[in-house]
Formats: structure tokens, C-alpha cells, sequence
């Protein structure tokens, strides 16, 4: 059983998953807040794989990438990350979040291999299709990495059943059309829709974008399964790892 599937299986509750840069804004800081995570109620990590072009992000993603790839991150950089998370705690959920192109210039295979050797459990990429993710998910056979689909509110069902052949781990379900940090998502209408993704799936679903505060985390992580807080948490560190992991404390409380 895999990280991802026994922490959902443990808990009595909705998951908090907390999303964090890699490098941002530097390696040491970075490393700091990501070690403290679960014990401020963390239950899985998404760590961002810096990138120049984010474009499913808002400006405070946008700008978490530039200030780590400005302190020097690098896809290398990132696995030392995860080793050194790996060194204190084998047993949190870690997903790495981010685009194809890192991917593809670190080498597909070589990516899969280390992403397995460091310990990494699942992967989210933002602009990579089920279509074209054939030579991604080849290199990650037999290496226990879930591939983690992203589910839209304009997903209509003919669409659903090919996001959901080859998914695993839990599904991204994107509560807004827009980027990262932008408006709150309309409550009914989400809940709706992921109602109808149920009826085709047991996997679990993770509702992220424009969640902030403990009331967002206990409506939307109640509705499928867990909440995905992002932005707000990137926003903290800017004023330190302990404002950072205070935000998670409080956040956590509406679980």
C-alpha cells in the first residue's frame, strides 16, 4: 500500500495537504518549513518543482518560483530536498507538483528513477495530458509513484473516464477556471460536481485553488476527501518559516 493510499485509509477525516515551493526562497529556509509541516497538521505535502513558466499559477506562485530558481533551485536541488525530508520522516505523503519541461530536461527516465530513490509518492503535472503522458508513465512502472489527475469544473463526463485511466493516489479537482490564488470557488456548485465524479471513482478527491482559511478547509475538504492550501501558505513564508507553520496549525483546525 502506498504512502498516499494508507494516510487516507488512517484517517477518521478530510486530508489537509499543504503545497509549498521548492527553494523558496532559499534551500535552507525551504527545507526548514517543509520538515515542519506535518507536525503543524500537514497530512500530505505537495512540494512545486520551480519553473519559469507557470502558467496555471497566480502571482504568488509565479514568484515563488522566481525566487528560487534566483537562489540557485534546480530539479537536482529539489531531490536533495526530498532526500533530506526522507531522512527525518518516512512515512508523510509527498507529491511533487509542477510542469513537464523540468521533467524533460532532467531526462524521463532519470527523473523516475531518482523521484523513486528519493522517496517521492505521487506526481501532479499541470500540463501534461493523459494523451501525451505515455513515456512518463512507462518510466514510472513498478516504481510506486501515483500519477495524480487534474479534474476542472468544465470536465464533463466523456472526459472524466479517459482523466481517470491510468490515475491513482487521489485526484486534483481544480474548484475554480483560473489560477492558483484567485477568487473563492462557488461552494454548491463544486460539491455538485464532485458528487457526480464519485459516482465514477473511489479514489479521493482533493479540492484545491482559492482555499484559505480553516472554514474553506473544513467545507471543501469535507466534500471529497481533503483540501489543498497553496497560496496562503506561500504567502506566510515571506514572513518567516514560524508565520508559515502557524498558518497550517490554524488551518488544520477545521478538519
Amino acid at each position: 500500500m502506498s504512502r498516499i493510499e494508507q494516510k487516507f485509509k488512517e484517517l477518521d477525516r478530510p486530508a489537509l495537504v499543504s503545497f509549498i515551493t521548492a527553494g523558496d526562497p532559499d534551500y535552507e529556509t525551504s527545507l526548514e518549513v517543509f520538515k515542519g509541516l506535518p507536525e503543524a497538521g500537514a497530512d500530505i505535502i505537495e512540494l512545486g518543482m520551480p519553473f519559469t513558466d507557470p502558467v496555471a499559477d497566480g502571482p504568488t506562485i509565479q514568484h515563488a518560483s522566481e525566487r528560487a530558481l534566483a537562489a540557485g533551485a534546480t530539479m537536482k536541488r529539489t531531490f536533495d530536498m526530498v532526500r533530506a525530508f526522507r531522512a527525518d520522516n518516512d512515512h508523510t505523503p509527498l507529491v511533487l507538483m509542477g510542469y513537464y519541461n523540468p521533467i524533460c530536461a532532467f531526462g524521463i527516465e532519470a527523473f523516475a528513477r531518482t523521484a523513486h530513490e528519493a522517496g517521492v509518492d505521487g506526481l501532479i503535472i499541470v500540463d501534461l495530458p493523459p494523451e501525451e503522458d505515455g513515456d512518463l508513465r512507462k518510466a514510472l512502472e513498478g516504481r510506486g509513484i501515483d500519477i495524480i489527475r487534474l479534474i476542472t469544473p468544465v470536465t464533463e463526463e466523456s472526459r472524466l473516464k479517459v482523466l481517470l485511466n491510468g490515475a491513482s493516489g487521489f485526484l486534483y479537482y481544480v474548484s475554480i477556471t483560473g489560477v492558483t490564488g484567485s477568487a473563492s470557488a462557488d461552494m454548491g456548485a463544486v460539491e455538485r460536481h464532485i458528487e457526480q465524479i464519485k459516482a465514477h471513482t473511489d479514489l479521493p478527491i482533493a479540492v484545491g485553488f482559492g482555499i484559505k482559511t480553516p472554514e474553506d478547509v473544513k467545507a471543501f475538504g469535507s466534500m471529497g476527501g481533503a483540501a489543498v492550501v497553496g497560496s496562503a501558505i506561500v504567502n506566510a513564508l515571506q514572513a518567516g518559516v514560524d508565520e508559515a507553520l502557524s498558518l497550517v496549525k490554524t488551518l488544520s483546525k477545521g478538519l
